[in-house]
């Protein structure tokens, strides 16, 4: 059933697609786009343009860091697999066992919550309480919030609600389990391994990289997020009024929120290929175990969800667009293949990994001051923009390959 899920990536495509354009936002610079593929061995960049700071004017670069939003949950995914594989968690015990507090849905309060229900969106969470808990404020006592459960259902058995609440849970447990704070387990578990330079809200991001930092605009050309005031040595966590930002006093299992894992990785294209890279090749039980990798693929293997129009095939932290035999909103490629991966959307950003598993191929991209949907933010679907753009993409690949 993989294998006819997830057919090899074909290339080619009309070359008259490559001419949809990226345009120019208020008659200024273009968006900083970035877009790169990669199979098992090599690592392309295709599209690299737009300025990563209009104030300054410099043009943007293949591996400039970015904030690649939702991205950063199938990273935490794999940090907790790589926890699974030494022994420190349990994707299936109660989470309350390792935070020392009961983490309970208040209508069901026998029920409990495990990784494996957070890292899939089926623990009864939901994001109508707020998920961001500053330095200074409490996990538990947002938990606490009946705003934040879904009241119908038990956890496990509360239907797909794509929550943001979830990853700060998630990446607090992994802190309690192992006494490391979460910026340097994902350090120590995912971006060392692979000789990536990432960081989490610019916590241990070097000098040099935060110089090269992309700046978010919105479609007005508003300034969104990481512009310089954004950027060491200034304050990068969110911290609660009378509040000192320091770190050096957190404790690791109380509110890793403060490094924002739903959506706070910055890295840059070429390196987060890199992560994609990784998941392409062949088994070789170097970096997940056989049996981490199998629980990472195949927990996509359900049914759609009943009404969902873009998650509709979502496993632990990573999701299946364009399933076969599957009408549903998630169209990007529109080639008939299936990819795994997951797509990034926050203050006017649109980024996505996509690849093909069985195939060894895959694209990494980013662009900016994508205009807003009429909905709230990050609740899924492509822009027409992310379309266009891996029309240019495909075609670029096309003409490399007929060359």
């Amino acid at each position: 059933m993989y294998a006819r899920l997830l057919a090899p990536l074909i290339l080619a495509l009309p070359m008259t697609s490559a001419c949809a354009t990226i345009p120019d936002i208020d008659a200024g610079p273009r968006p900083a786009t970035v877009v790169v593929a990669f199979d098992r061995e090599t690592i392309t960049p295709l599209i690299v343009e737009g300025v990563r700071n209009r104030e300054r004017g410099e043009a943007v670069e293949a591996n400039d860091p970015v904030r690649i939003a939702s991205i950063s949950k199938l990273i935490m995914a794999l940090a907790t697999l790589r926890l699974v594989d030494e022994g420190k968690v349990d994707l299936d015990a109660d989470v309350s066992d390792y935070l020392g507090w009961q983490v309970r849905s208040p209508n069901f309060p026998d029920a409990k919550v495990t990784l494996a229900q957070l890292l899939s969106h089926r623990s009864g969470l939901r994001d109508n309480a707020g998920y961001v808990i500053p330095l200074g404020e409490s996990l538990e006592a947002k938990l606490a919030e009946p705003e934040a459960w879904y009241a119908d259902s038990p956890p496990g058995e509360a239907p797909f609600e794509y929550a943001n609440l979830g990853s700060p849970v998630v990446a607090t447990v992994l802190e309690a389990a192992t006494g490391e704070r979460y910026d340097r387990i994902v350090e120590r578990t995912v971006f060392a391994p692979l000789n990536v330079k990432a960081c989490l809200n610019w916590v241990g991001c070097d000098d040099e990289m935060t110089s090269r930092a992309v700046t978010l605009y919105r479609d007005t050309g508003e300034v969104a997020r990481d512009e310089p005031s954004d950027l060491p040595p200034n304050c990068t966590v969110p911290i609660a009024e009378g509040t000192a930002c320091d770190l050096a006093s957190y404790v690791p299992g109380t509110n890793a929120s403060i490094f924002s894992p739903q959506g706070g990785v910055r890295i840059g294209m070429m390196d987060l290929a890199k992560i994609g890279q990784e998941l392409t090749k062949r088994h070789t039980d170097s970096f997940l175990s056989f049996d981490s990798l199998g629980m990472f693929i195949f927990s996509m293997m359900h049914k759609p969800e009943p009404g969902q129009e873009f998650f509709c095939v979502y496993g632990l932290g990573v999701q299946m667009i364009e399933a076969p035999q599957e009408t549903c909103s998630d169209g990007l490629f529109d080639d008939g293949l299936s990819r795994i991966g997951h797509a990034g959307e926050a203050y006017g950003l649109r980024s996505g990994l996509w690849l093909d598993a069985v195939g060894g191929t895959g694209i990494a991209y980013f662009t900016t001051a994508v205009p807003p949907r009429q909905g709230a933010e990050d609740e899924g679907g492509f822009s027409q923009r992310e379309k266009d753009l891996m029309k240019r993409a495909q075609a670029l690949l096309a003409e490399q390959t007929s060359n």
